[in-house]
């Protein structure tokens, strides 16, 4: 068996357990600087009273070729799908639909998996008040994450 359907699975399980904290940093960075990507890192993971809690930043369209291009360069980081390169990821935020979709790349030791999710169960504007109603149970790991924000 190939070693990257196993990578999908577990990205994939990671992906629909966090997406309402994804998707709730997607409409707030949407809405506090426009288009953007999500970076996730699953390296050096928090641990604390309500469990893991990962690295997640924002990255702005404005910012997003010069963060790629310094990101993606370094010696130690491979991009997964390698005919996803950072033409291909611009270009999908450039046209994505922040209130049905959202771009979110997933790094996991020295590979980064690029993601371009569409057809959520949940859209990033309902996970955002969905996070919202339910602020005390977020608000350790979302106000990490907003500390984060890159702009």
């Amino acid at each position: 068996m190939s070693e990257v359907p196993d990578q999908l699975d577990w990205q994939q399980d990671f992906i629909a357990t966090n997406l309402l904290a994804i998707g709730y940093n997607a409409w707030s960075g949407y809405l506090g600087g426009g288009r953007g990507a999500i970076i996730c890192s699953t390296n050096a993971p928090a641990v604390g009273i309500a469990g893991e809690s990962f690295r997640t930043y924002f990255i702005q369209r404005s910012r997003l070729a010069a963060f790629l291009n310094a990101w993606l360069a370094a010696p130690d980081t491979v991009i997964l799908r390698h005919h996803f390169m950072n033409a291909h990821i611009l270009e999908a935020v450039d046209t994505y639909n922040p209130t049905t979709e959202l771009v979110f790349l997933l790094e996991s030791f020295n590979q980064v998996t690029f993601f371009y999710l569409r057809n959520l169960p949940i859209t990033p504007p309902q996970c955002y008040e969905q996070v919202c109603k339910n602020w005390e149970e977020f608000q350790p790991v979302i106000c990490e994450v907003q500390k984060q924000v890159v702009q």
